[in-house]
């Protein structure tokens, strides 16, 4: 990114941050979870699901099973069933019952709050390590770059790549550490509230006035 293209796209995010501020004062992470395991489940449900069927499932989940030793000890067919309706519930829930092994093998029973250990969790990539991270230990390594974030960022040109990996890079060097954990969450709330993925007349939403060509946008879903 030559240096006159990322002074445009630093101010544009700064200005759209700033909207988003205002729109979402207390914007915060709308899964519910009891506890730091809790939530990386939540958030390995989360993949290609709604956080409002998401709590709905968890409702019943984490009350059923308790600990970690619980989700590891689990039949898989049984995981399967209870997740169902969260959407490719055969990997999800072999990918949590290897992570609640590996959490009890190599970290005592607790999630790790660093990025490299979580990264070796079974199904878990930057997406979901950064939103662990950030809500659980307060910790912000990078920015949660999930399908609402990656469609705002091609919309709004604030990055060249497509690729989430690639995008987050470009992000955090857009924008101050202190805005990186609001900004997915912020996002995924105008997405809902504002502009949602399917077609739709959006010239007269907030943002769009901060970047009209956005309304000629439209990426492929991840």
């Amino acid at each position: 990114m030559n240096s006159e293209k990322h002074n445009v796209r630093t101010k544009r995010v700064r200005d759209m941050n700033r909207v988003l501020k205002r729109l979402f004062p207390s914007a915060k992470i709308e899964l519910n979870y009891g506890n730091n395991w809790e939530l990386l489940v939540a958030v390995q449900l989360s993949a290609q699901c709604t956080d409002a069927r998401v709590n709905m499932v968890t409702e019943t989940l984490f009350k059923k099973y308790r600990s970690v030793r619980a989700y590891a000890e689990v039949p898989q067919q049984e995981l399967e069933r209870a997740i169902f309706s969260c959407g490719f519930y055969r990997n999800k829930a072999k990918n949590i019952r290897a992570a609640a092994r590996m959490v009890l093998d190599r970290y005592e029973g607790k999630v790790p709050d660093r990025m490299e250990d979580l990264l070796l969790l079974p199904g878990v990539a930057r997406k979901t390590a950064n939103v662990v991270l950030s809500n659980a230990f307060n910790i912000h390594e990078g920015i949660a770059v999930d399908t609402h974030v990656r469609r705002f960022v091609i919309r709004f040109d604030l990055s060249d790549f497509t690729d989430p990996v690639r995008i987050e890079r470009d992000l955090i060097t857009l924008m101050p550490r202190r805005d990186w954990w609001g900004f997915n969450h912020r996002l995924v709330l105008y997405g809902r509230h504002f502009c949602p993925a399917r077609k739709h007349v959006c010239i007269t939403h907030p943002l769009t006035a901060l970047y009209p060509q956005a309304v000629k946008k439209w990426p492929r879903a991840a």
